[in-house]
C-alpha cells in the first residue's frame, strides 16, 4: 500500500483537520443519515460526515429543522457510526437542547457522545451560546459552531435568504466567529453568506472554517448528499452543485420493476429456486 493511501485510510480527527488547514489542503464534508449512505460516503475519502439536523427535512419530511428530537439524532448517529471507519462523524444538537439553558446543553452533549461514539457535535449560533459551548468543551467534548444562515432560528429570520449583507450583520459575524475560536470550538460552518466576508473569517481564524454557499475560499466545503445526488429535486439554491440525478433514476427504476412485476418477465427462471 502506498503512502498516500495510509495517509488517506488514517482516521480523521480534529487535529486532523486543524493540519490540514495549516497546509492548505481543502476539507470535504457531507451529510449523511444511515448506515448504509454512509458506509458508502466514508469509502470515498469524505473528511468529515455530518448527522445533520437536516434529517428533518431529507429523511422525515418537515419543512424546517425544528422538530427533530434529541432521541431522533441519536438513532441516526448510532447509524452512521456504524458504517464509519475514516471519517470524522460531527452530530448536530437539534432546536432547543442547549440555547438558553447551558446544564441542559452539557447534559444533551453527553447523551450524544455516549450513545452513538460520533466525534463531535455542531451547535448554531454566536456569543449567545458561548456558556453552553464552554460548558460542553470543559466535558472533553470538540464543537464545531454554525454562523450565518443559522436554520434552527428560521422563525427568528422568516426567510432562507443571504446572511450578512449589511455591514452591521456581517461585522457581527465576524466578531461571533472570533468568540467561537476564543472558547475553543475547533472549527466553523458558514452558511449562505457572501463570499468575501468568508474570505476575509477563514483569513483570520486560525480554525478550519467550512461554507455551505459561503464561496470558494473557506478551508472546506459542505453539502447536504441527498441535495447533491438529486435525490431531493425541490431544492435549487445558487450553491448547489447537483453530481447526480439519482431521483430520476430512481424513479425510472421502481418503474421498471413495477412494470416487469405486473406483466410476468420478474422473476425469470433464472431467477428463482
Amino acid at each position: 500500500m502506498s503512502a498516500v493511501s495510509n495517509i488517506n485510510n488514517k482516521k480523521v480527527t480534529v487535529h486532523t483537520l486543524e493540519n490540514m488547514t495549516h497546509r492548505g489542503e481543502k476539507i470535504s464534508m457531507l451529510t449523511a443519515y444511515d448506515y448504509s449512505m454512509a458506509k458508502l460516503v466514508d469509502a470515498s475519502n469524505i473528511d468529515v460526515i455530518l448527522v445533520g439536523d437536516s434529517a428533518a427535512n431529507v429523511m422525515a419530511g418537515y419543512e424546517t429543522t425544528l422538530p427533530i428530537t434529541l432521541e431522533e439524532m441519536i438513532y441516526h448517529a448510532r447509524s452512521v457510526v456504524r458504517a464509519v471507519n475514516r471519517a470524522l462523524v460531527v452530530v448536530d444538537m437539534p432546536f432547543g437542547t442547549y440555547q438558553g439553558n447551558s446544564k441542559m446543553a452539557l447534559q444533551s452533549a453527553i447523551q450524544i457522545m455516549k450513545q452513538t461514539g460520533a466525534g463531535a457535535i455542531k451547535l448554531e449560533g454566536g456569543q449567545e451560546i458561548l456558556e453552553s459551548i464552554s460548558r460542553i468543551l470543559s466535558a472533553g467534548i470538540p464543537v464545531m459552531g454554525h454562523l450565518g444562515l443559522t436554520p434552527q432560528s428560521i422563525n427568528k429570520f422568516g426567510t432562507y435568504a443571504v446572511r450578512a449583507t449589511t455591514e452591521n450583520e456581517a461585522e457581527r459575524i465576524v466578531a461571533d466567529a472570533h468568540a467561537l475560536e476564543n472558547a475553543g470550538c475547533f472549527a466553523l460552518v458558514l452558511e449562505k453568506i457572501p463570499a468575501i466576508l468568508a474570505k476575509r473569517i477563514a483569513q483570520e481564524l486560525t480554525i478550519p472554517v467550512i461554507g455551505i454557499g459561503a464561496g470558494k475560499y473557506t478551508d472546506g466545503q459542505v453539502l447536504v448528499l441527498h441535495d447533491m445526488l438529486g435525490i431531493t429535486q425541490d431544492f435549487s439554491p445558487r450553491f448547489l452543485r447537483r453530481y447526480h440525478s439519482l431521483g430520476d433514476e430512481i424513479r425510472s427504476a421502481v418503474r421498471q420493476y413495477s412494470s416487469d412485476v405486473k406483466n410476468g418477465t420478474f422473476p425469470s427462471e433464472s431467477e428463482q429456486y
